[in-house]
């Protein structure tokens, strides 16, 4: 069984790398791991980006604007295949 793992995030380039190294270091490996950028002036979509060449397991969506925490896990709901959804 699939499962989808969602994540939004905002200028979280301290961060963000050791969280998706967390997930995708799991011993469950079937998933995928959905991650929005919501709005970042920092370098967090370059790095969600490099994450996202690396694995295909990780898809990277950017939201122009901040949208905050709610529509941001929405939108990732929406383009989510799996079985199940975790946060």
């Amino acid at each position: 069984m699939k499962v989808s793992v969602i994540m939004s995030c905002y200028n979280s380039q301290e961060t963000v790398g050791r969280s998706i190294e967390s997930i995708l270091g799991q011993t469950y490996q079937d998933i995928e791991l959905l991650v929005c950028d919501d709005g970042s002036i920092d370098n967090t979509f370059k790095i969600l980006t490099d994450f996202e060449k690396a694995d295909s397991r990780v898809k990277v969506y950017k939201n122009k604007k901040n949208l905050g925490l709610t529509k941001s896990l929405n939108i990732l709901i929406d383009n989510s295949s799996g079985n199940y959804i975790a946060r």
